[in-house]
């Protein structure tokens, strides 16, 4: 199977660790644990989050006078570079050495009249207290949100429209290479207003969920799988009646409100997923990557029919 795996942002950095180089690296070589047998018996592509990787490069960038600070399509592109590395090196090192791999710098085209830039929502960075939010906010302009009960920086998140390096990708999985594309959900860029053919980055993050969603199905792929830090999406999370859902569909999940800062935007993927091509997509942890594939556990929406099975308690 042609199988594209997401990433969360759990797998390179877990909430309060810190964002050392040594701590990432010891996550991502979990990681490939869990991935390596995957590599072995299908083709794989891999995608990740970078949120509080380009936080911290644009904390440093913070260092330099206002019009010396690198933009946020740059910031993007340098995470996927040192992620990448990380990911081939780990991942490499479990693997036959005959196994070629790629990290590509995946460029996502936007819409400059896309609505998300009127409302940022995507969280980057470290969390701060409120008194630290606000001095920030005066200092740097941000706009900051509260991420439980911290504040953090949040950026506009507008819509992938298109994949400009998606024929390569496709050429290097059709010649059995490992690739790693559409980290934190791809460079954004948009074709500058007024410009003809004039491609320019944007100040904006892309949601990694959305981004590879059109990926999988730009791909063709015959799964798609978003790891995060829960077993399955949860009926009623939170409460004592809470479910595990381990299987359902678009139709039958449309009408259930989910999280907009964690699940929904995985169940929203999903959807789309399953509803635009009729193969699965899949959501859990990666702890549980080969029983997610196997149908086993997390939770896999398929479109068709309107019943939801439930794990046994």
């Amino acid at each position: 199977m042609r199988i594209v795996v997401a990433l969360g942002g759990n797998a390179l950095l877990k909430r309060g660790e810190p964002m050392t180089a040594e701590v990432q690296r010891s996550n991502i070589r979990v990681a490939a644990q869990a991935l390596a047998p995957i590599a072995s018996a299908h083709q794989l592509v891999i995608s990740h989050g970078n949120g509080p990787q380009v936080g911290l490069l644009a904390l440093q960038g913070a260092a330099y006078k206002p019009d010396e600070a690198y933009p946020l399509d740059v910031l993007g592109a340098e995470t996927e570079g040192m992620i990448g590395y990380i990911i081939e090196q780990e991942l490499g090192n479990l693997l036959p050495f005959e196994r070629p791999f790629a990290t590509v710098l995946t460029m996502v085209e936007v819409d400059p009249d896309d609505p998300g830039f009127q409302n940022p929502t995507k969280f980057v960075g470290p969390v701060y207290e409120k008194d630290e939010a606000d001095r920030l906010v005066a200092e740097k302009g941000w706009v900051v949100k509260a991420d439980g009960p911290k504040w953090r920086r949040v950026v506009p998140s507008p819509m992938p429209r298109r994949i400009f390096e998606i024929r390569p990708i496709k050429w290097l999985l059709e010649h059995g290479t490992i690739v790693i594309c559409a980290g934190g959900g791809g460079i954004p860029t948009m074709y500058q207003p007024g410009a003809e053919r004039k491609l320019v980055g944007v100040e904006a993050v892309i949601d990694k969920d959305l981004c590879s969603e059109l990926l999988a199905r730009e791909l063709d792929a015959d799964l798609f799988v978003m790891l995060t830090d829960v077993d399955a999406v949860y009926m009623d999370w939170g409460a004592p009646a809470q479910k595990a859902i381990l299987r359902s569909s678009p139709a039958a999940l449309a009408q259930v409100p989910f999280a907009a800062g964690s699940m929904g935007p995985k169940v929203d993927a999903a959807c789309r997923f399953a509803a635009a091509t009729g193969k699965s997509a899949a959501i859990g942890a990666l702890a549980d990557l080969g029983r997610i594939i196997a149908g086993e556990a997390g939770t896999t929406i398929v479109a068709g029919g309107t019943a939801t099975l439930y794990h046994a308690s």
